[in-house]
């Protein structure tokens, strides 16, 4: 039905005055979408439009183009069954909010020509961050009413600081996926982006509804990693913490069960934001507020480990007595790697789940496998691959101990790892620490002296211009009742032109 009447709003646009012709051409997809970045597509035409209601546009996210609206799921069908005329964008992939305003800026001013009247927008995750650069420094708010965010990673998502890191951007660089995008998205670039944004008279005059998620999807699904790295962090839907989905003044519609995926499907979240996409209703409505609420602090749930091996890898990680559990997840670009956990008795697993990821990381392969009261000590991971390996090993705990170990940054660019004294052995704590600057594509790292990481002295973070600095520890050492840890903290920042620090 849909290339259907695609052909016959061609023969219409082609029938129709020059000056038309003239403001269309080349502007309108013709058939199924393509993916072309500044392509924009007309959903299937209402024989009588909804009374009251806006024309409908759906923007998508990272890695992603409008078929997201449309393949796999409903969206466009429900849209078009309550009678509501609707269009879809493609963005970059893969550019950073400031392409992407600009260009969503120029075809929304297409847009409004065509129907005539104002807009709402409804995006899915970095969807919605560029649509609001868009709005407020593309002077793009006078096409639209609204703004629906699915999802959208506010204020970043701490898996681009990940993608980012020394641990996992050997992986990252070889699959393509360490763009300006995933640049962009980093918690510390977000802040300033929060900044120079919220501060913006333009922020204040377009309302926005948003949603977030608190699902992971199932065990051995690409977004289950990703919510195992988050919950450190917070409530999250396997991609964006419920913190990040929110806007300091904006509406929250709802916080519900529903993973980054799943959130942007029309029979899971249309008919709770189908009551603001009209002209009627006001701008900011007493909505129901969040029945969560995040963790502020960041706690250390994970070990992280990364890089290249050609042949044969082994890699070690403790587990402290009464762990509840671990989850172990191996990214690469390889699914046949040969991967064996042993555990310090000598018990081995073998037998990985394997999927493949089309999120932050996506095109690698997750190799996972999850173990309910593992034993304490050392374990080792035994990994055989004859072709090149890059990779990014995560072992997530499930343990008291997460919440005792955090990592603190001051205004005076100043660092320092805190330990609960009641819990840990402030005397056996040791490690490395990496400080890392990335700017266009270059990267620069600095090793702090193990000495001053181990007595757990502040250290400060020396500028090398503007740009992201990632503060990456690795840090073992023993509880007051002697039993060995191991985990990984990873901090980001950024530094603007003026030397101002932004921080998550």
């Amino acid at each position: 039905m849909k290339k259907w009447l695609m052909f016959m709003l061609v023969l219409v646009l082609l029938c129709t005055p020059l000056l038309a012709n003239e403001v269309h051409a080349g502007i309108l997809g013709k058939g199924d979408a393509t993916g072309t970045p500044g392509e924009w597509y007309i959903g299937d035409q209402p024989t009588t439009v909804k009374p009251g209601s806006l024309p409908i546009v759906f923007v998508h996210g990272l890695n992603s183009s409008s078929n997201i609206w449309i393949d796999q799921n409903d969206m466009d069908e429900i849209t078009y069954n309550e009678n509501y005329q609707t269009a879809f964008i493609n963005l970059y992939p893969t550019k950073n909010m400031w392409d992407n305003g600009q260009l969503l800026a120029s075809k929304l001013s297409e847009m409004y020509t065509y129907f005539g009247k104002k807009m709402i927008l409804v995006t899915h995750s970095k969807g919605g961050v560029d649509a609001q650069a868009a709005l407020v420094h593309s002077n793009a708010g006078k096409y639209v009413e609204k703004v629906i965010t699915l999802s959208t990673p506010h204020h970043g998502s701490q898996l681009a600081d990940l993608a980012y890191s020394n641990w996992a951007g050997w992986l990252a660089a070889i699959i393509g996926n360490r763009n300006d995008a995933t640049y962009s998205l980093q918690t510390g670039y977000m802040s300033y982006f929060r900044s120079i944004t919220d501060s913006n008279p333009n922020s204040l005059l377009t309302p926005y509804y948003t949603f977030g998620g608190t699902s992971w999807g199932s065990f051995g699904g690409s977004l289950y990693w990703g919510g195992l790295y988050l919950r450190q962090y917070g409530s999250n839907d396997g991609a964006v913490t419920v913190t990040s989905s929110r806007l300091p003044y904006g509406n929250e519609v709802r916080i519900g069960k529903w993973d980054h995926f799943t959130i942007k499907n029309g029979s899971t979240t249309f008919n709770l934001f189908q009551p603001y996409l009209t002209n009627n209703v006001a701008a900011f409505t007493s909505l129901q507020p969040s029945t969560i609420t995040p963790e502020d602090d960041q706690e250390a749930n994970v070990v992280v480990r990364g890089g290249k091996f050609a042949g044969k890898k082994v890699e070690t990680f403790e587990v402290e007595e009464n762990t509840k559990s671990i989850a172990f997840d191996w990214m690469s670009q390889n699914s046949d790697s040969v991967i064996t956990l042993e555990g310090p008795n000598q018990q081995t697993y073998t037998n990985m789940t394997k999927t493949k990821d089309n999120g932050m990381f996506q095109g690698a392969i997750h190799h996972q496998m999850s173990i309910t009261s593992p034993a304490a000590g050392t374990w080792k991971v035994k990994v055989k691959q004859p072709k090149k390996e890059s990779y990014l090993m995560q072992v997530a705990y499930e343990s008291e101990l997460n919440a005792d170990l955090t990592i603190e940054a001051s205004s005076k660019k100043e660092v320092k790892l805190q330990v609960n004294p009641t819990k840990v052995d402030r005397k056996s704590i040791s490690g490395d620490i990496v400080i890392q600057y990335s700017k266009n594509g270059k990267t620069k790292q600095k090793k702090i002296s193990q000495k001053r990481f181990n007595s757990l002295e502040s250290f400060p973070i020396k500028d090398a211009g503007e740009g992201v600095y990632h503060i990456m520890l690795d840090v073992k050492g023993d509880t007051k009742k002697g039993e060995q840890f191991e985990r990984t903290i990873l901090y980001t920042m950024y530094v603007d032109q003026n030397g101002k620090m932004y921080k998550p």
